[in-house]
């Protein structure tokens, strides 16, 4: 047998062995063929078992045998499946020539939906457009499960050949992405830089005159050389980017590629989701992506947010009667279900949107934005430099005040040639354009650029993933942390430790009354989103589900003896209530299939649980009353094992004749679960250890200055017993009022209340996700920066308010990590620690750079600008200023920019949202280096010639080479702010010491081998030794300033504004000009 996509057969034939007798009377041949059919059904099942795996399943039974009479007649049966849909039709042909009957089956001509185009149309379409009545016709989702060859009760076979032939027949569950950008692209952008368009302008000018004036050999020196530097920089500048967009690419599949609950060969199991294939059986829980497109096949309470492909925020309800349909890319925004997987990839509605959607790797987080201001500020006043040094060269050059090589006035009037005057202006123009490349520091953002995608990768290494890179740097200003407690500050390795049934009930099988026993099974098997699966009979059973679920079905297992296929089998379940995070507990409604009476489980919180019930079981079986004095012995035994650090998981039970059952008003088919006078079952306590290495963890955020807050649904014993070992509560701060609120209380204050009590807040107990959300945002009102960690889909608000949302990589949810900013990927706090030392990484890595940048820029500027007014040249070239510029803005940005934490990081206050970029720090450091080399150039550019008795061109030559140096040195002096040994720890990072070996060998290339390009004479051994010197006394100057103390109040605080700043300098001179 033959068959191929939702077909049932194309073309089966059946061989039967039969006696070649030429002649055979109707009747015979009727029994024969009725044989046949019954033999085809036989073997059908058998084909199933050994090509398709034991999950393919033909429900078939014969409706119809024509009986014939005649030789020649072929006998006609029809097959139809169990919804009586004719599916095909059997006709037997009969051939003499090799003793052999054939049986051919074929699809039966009523039936529209073909293989390839239901494959890739017809289906895909019902779903997308919803499409209940066609659905319909096709049989509803069982038919089409079967077509799919997809048994509903164990899925698909999970064998490579079957799933291979399903990606093979239906596609992958990859969505195609147009194609990244090209590095030409990058190459296009770079060259959109006005400066650098200007000096392209210049070089082009330059080269011509040049070559028309020296002729090929020596006239491109000037306009080649500039060309050759505006290449690297935009080289440089191409590189950076085109690998950076690499990097978000990689990243995306990474934050794109989530596990998924799947049902092969009966058993649940994880899997990418992009193994997911047409004809799987997914569970979906609250939280989940929706990874295909698919169909309902059974579940609870289901409703989907489709906000992210219609645009509407209100849930939309998804069951089998009136919307089987689910989509990719939506949430499960409540209840659970098991869905059949009809499209992936491509063929969905989500895969057709993100395909015309590509990655934007140009977000710029807010430090960025801080910086291009920046930039653009110190770009203005470069702007204003260059300008004036334009107009004072010129006006030198014009009025003949300069002079050639050979001492000749450059300008004489009319006799000056108009190619000599255009060459001259041509020069000049360029200078003052390489004093605005230099004095704008585009390194800057490069810097930023490249920090971020540093840590971006050192951070995945330690478990964190970056979804948006404002967090890496907003991290290092936190100062509070509001955290989860289970599987952040615990190991989420659940295991019940103590179980109390009217008494507490030592050991790993409790003797219990046998209706007890069988009441506790139902309310452990039949009201959980855990599953079991067992294999082989005596095998260890594998138990799946989040880790309460799957410590409690463990223990029931181990210690009830529950066999769950015998618990399902006795009882129907008719409505769930799934776990709310507000109520705290879910709910079961089953009807007991030998004397259809209807039971009532639930299970949740134990204090809420607790507070419905009015009767209670003895391990005896003997029902009780429970009085005041009986809940009051309940209740300590519920505070007891909390305060041991147990979670206390309650079981209440209610059997309701169907008279009883009442039904909700908006909904008559779903009836309403009793919530009192419910009869305690009993009661368990979980105990999930804590992370050996948190408490340390806790001890270092609190010496960092980041004050820790946990935030859990746990009691208030238990709260306190974890946070206790955990080093958040400290014993002597037990006694002191306002540390632990219940989320209730928190809930209830006034406005003022809450804003006087949160920063004494440690510990929030049975708190709501509304009561985190509440609490985010009184610490931001306060001007704290806050980071909050969430793992369920309604911690999405807060983690969506607070500054940085850390979402639970393990047991997060779809919807918590796409409303984080990071992903803790293994969900331990230390990894929470680890991402505050990172930020703080990336914060001061920064502020090191900028302090190295404006350095050089301050330098620059003032040389410049002095050099030309006094002088009427500048000492550094055009090529000469671009090489400073490659150097300082890249090899610079890259160097600083890459240095990893280190301890003393953790060992300051946070610096918040109000501390300034630039600290009086920074100020102090830049400024003495500044005004060291300010000195040193101009005493080499007016008496460098006579001290060192060279000629002009050396010396020009010695300021260029001990302006590099002093860079180089200077490098050195930024890698620690405050500290005064900047040489600590430098043996481990190989990439500075390689990057300024770099830096060297290019200088040394760039003044002893590159002297036409570079515009440079040679230097003998004593002129460099006189380099190294001058750029080594930066060193001392570096070290001393340092003992110098500068107020923590920045400089400019006074002044609201960098524009009254400038005013109030304004103002000043000139009051002073017009007194004079």
């Amino acid at each position: 047998m033959q068959s191929g996509g939702f077909q049932l057969s194309t073309s089966a034939t059946l061989f039967l062995n039969t006696s070649p007798i030429a002649t055979m009377r109707a009747r015979k041949r009727w029994h024969t063929a009725r044989a046949k059919i019954y033999s085809l059904r036989a073997l059908l099942s058998v084909v199933k078992e050994n090509v398709h795996g034991s999950n393919y399943r033909y429900d078939y039974r014969v409706i119809e045998i024509e009986p014939c009479h005649d030789e020649n007649t072929p006998v006609i049966a029809n097959l139809c499946s169990n919804n009586e849909t004719q599916l095909a039709e059997i006709t037997e042909e009969r051939y003499m020539d090799g003793g052999y009957d054939t049986i051919h089956v074929n699809n039966h001509d009523d039936i529209s939906w073909q293989t390839e185009s239901i494959k890739q149309a017809q289906l895909t379409q019902i779903v997308k457009d919803k499409n209940l009545d066609t659905l319909r016709t096709l049989g509803g989702v069982n038919s089409i499960a079967n077509a799919l060859k997809t048994n509903t009760e164990s899925g698909i076979c999970d064998s490579s050949h079957d799933i291979s032939w399903r990606q093979d027949t239906y596609g992958l569950n990859i969505h195609e992405r147009p194609p990244s950008r090209a590095f030409l692209y990058f190459v296009w952008t770079a060259l959109q830089d006005p400066t650098l368009l200007i000096l392209i302008v210049c070089a082009a000018l330059a080269l011509g005159f040049g070559i028309k004036e020296h002729g090929l050999e020596e006239g491109w020196y000037e306009g080649g050389s500039i060309i050759v530097a505006v290449v690297l920089v935009v080289v440089v500048s191409a590189v950076s980017n085109f690998k950076q967009e690499r990097q978000f690419d990689k990243l995306s599949k990474i934050s794109d590629n989530i596990t998924v609950d799947v049902l092969r060969d009966g058993r649940q199991q994880q899997i990418s989701i992009f193994d997911i294939v047409v004809g799987d059986i997914i569970f979906l829980n609250a939280g989940d992506q929706v990874p295909a497109d698919g169909l309902f096949i059974d579940g609870y309470s289901l409703a989907l947010d489709e906000s992210s492909m219609t645009g509407e925020s209100d849930p939309v309800e998804v069951n089998l009667t009136n919307n089987p349909f689910l989509h990719s890319g939506s949430k499960v925004a409540a209840g659970y279900a098991r869905m059949l997987v009809t499209s992936v990839g491509m063929n969905t509605a989500w895969g057709e949107m993100m395909s015309s959607i590509n990655h934007d790797s140009s977000e710029q987080t807010p430090l960025q934005v801080r910086l291009n201001s920046l930039t653009s500020s110190i770009g203005k006043v470069g702007l204003a430099v260059a300008s004036l040094v334009l107009v004072a060269l010129l006006a030198r050059y014009f009025t003949g005040n300069t002079e050639d090589e050979n001492g000749n006035k450059e300008y004489n009037g009319s006799k000056t040639g108009v190619n000599s005057v255009l060459n001259s202006i041509v020069g000049i123009v360029a200078a003052a354009v390489t004093i605005v490349v230099v004095a704008i520091p585009e390194g800057l953002p490069l810097a930023v650029t490249l920090t971020l995608a540093y840590s971006m990768k050192r951070m995945m290494a330690d478990q964190a993933m970056v979804r948006k890179l404002s967090a890496c740097e907003t991290m290092g200003s936190a100062t509070v942390i509001c955290t989860d407690k289970t599987g952040t500050l615990t190991l989420n390795e659940m295991r019940v430790t103590k179980f109390w049934v009217g008494e507490e009930v030592p050991g790993e099988k409790p003797l219990i009354a046998a209706n007890v026993l069988e009441l506790l099974q139902q309310g452990v098997g039949l009201n959980t989103t855990g599953s079991i699966y067992t294999s082989d009979a005596g095998a260890v059973p594998e138990i799946s589900g989040c880790p309460t679920e799957k410590a409690i079905l463990s223990w029931a297992v181990r210690g009830l003896g529950m066999e769950i296929d015998r618990v399902k089998q006795n009882c129907s379940i008719v409505h769930v209530e799934t776990f709310n995070s507000e109520k705290k507990r879910s709910g079961v409604l089953v009807k007991k299939v030998s004397d259809s009476t209807f039971h009532v489980h639930w299970k949740g919180a134990a204090e809420i649980i607790l507070a419905m019930c009015s009767n209670y079981y003895t391990t005896e079986g003997i029902l009780k009353a429970m009085d005041e004095d009986g809940r009051t012995e309940i209740r300590n035994v519920i505070e007891g094992m909390a305060a041991s650090s147990l979670r206390c998981i309650a079981f209440a039970h209610m059997c309701i004749t169907q008279e009883l059952l009442e039904y909700d008003k908006n909904e008559k088919s779903h009836p309403m679960l009793c919530e009192d006078g419910l009869t305690l079952l009993g009661i368990i306590g979980l105990k999930d250890p804590c992370r050996p290495e948190v408490k340390n963890a806790v001890e270092v955020c609190r010496g960092a200055g980041v004050d820790i807050k946990m935030i859990t649904g746990d009691n208030v014993f238990t709260a306190k017993a974890i946070a206790t070992e955990c080093g958040i509560l400290r014993l002597d701060e037990q006694e002191m009022g306002g540390q632990v609120v219940e989320g209730s209380e928190f809930r209830n204050y006034t406005d003022e209340q809450r804003m006087k009590e949160v920063d004494k807040i440690r510990i929030m107990a049975r708190s709501t996700p509304l009561d985190k959300l509440l609490m985010v945002k009184c610490l931001k009102k306060k001007g704290h920066v806050v980071a909050v960690t969430g793992d369920g889909t309604n911690d999405a608000p807060a983690l969506k308010e607070a500054d940085i949302g850390l979402s639970m990589g393990i047991q997060g949810t779809e919807v918590a990590k796409e409303s984080s900013d990071i992903v803790i990927l293994d969900d331990n706090f230390n990894t929470v620690v680890t991402v505050l030392r990172w930020g703080r990484c990336v914060y001061n890595n920064i502020q090191k750079f900028i302090q190295f940048q404006l350095t050089v820029n301050v330098a620059a500027l003032v040389i410049n600008f002095i050099a030309a007014v006094s002088a009427g040249e500048v000492p550094l070239t055009a090529v000469q200023m671009l090489w400073v510029n490659l150097i300082m803005d890249t090899l610079g940005a890259l160097a600083l920019a890459t240095e990893s934490p280190t301890k003393e990081l953790l060992g300051r206050p946070p610096v918040g949202r109000t501390e300034p970029l630039i600290t009086n720090i920074i100020w102090r450091n830049l400024l003495a280096q500044s005004l060291y080399q300010i000195a040193v150039l101009l005493t080499l550019q007016f008496r460098g010639e006579s001290i060192f008795k060279v000629s002009k061109d050396v010396k020009d030559t010695l300021i260029f080479n001990a302006f590099v140096l002093c860079q180089v040195f200077n490098e050195f002096n930024s890698r620690r702010l405050q500290k005064k040994n900047v040489f600590e720890g430098i043996h481990r990072n190989t990439l500075f010491i390689g990057i300024v070996g770099i830096t060297i060998v290019l200088q040394v290339l760039m003044v002893e081998l590159l002297r036409k390009f570079a515009n440079t004479e040679r230097l003998n051994g004593l002129q460099w030794g006189a380099c190294i010197i001058i750029a080594a006394v930066s060193w001392p100057i570096g070290w001393l300033v340092k003992f110098i103390p500068v107020p923590e109040e920045p400089f400019f605080s006074s002044f609201p504004s960098s524009k009254q700043k400038v005013l109030h300098i304004i103002r000043r001179f000139l009051t002073g000009f017009m007194k004079r």
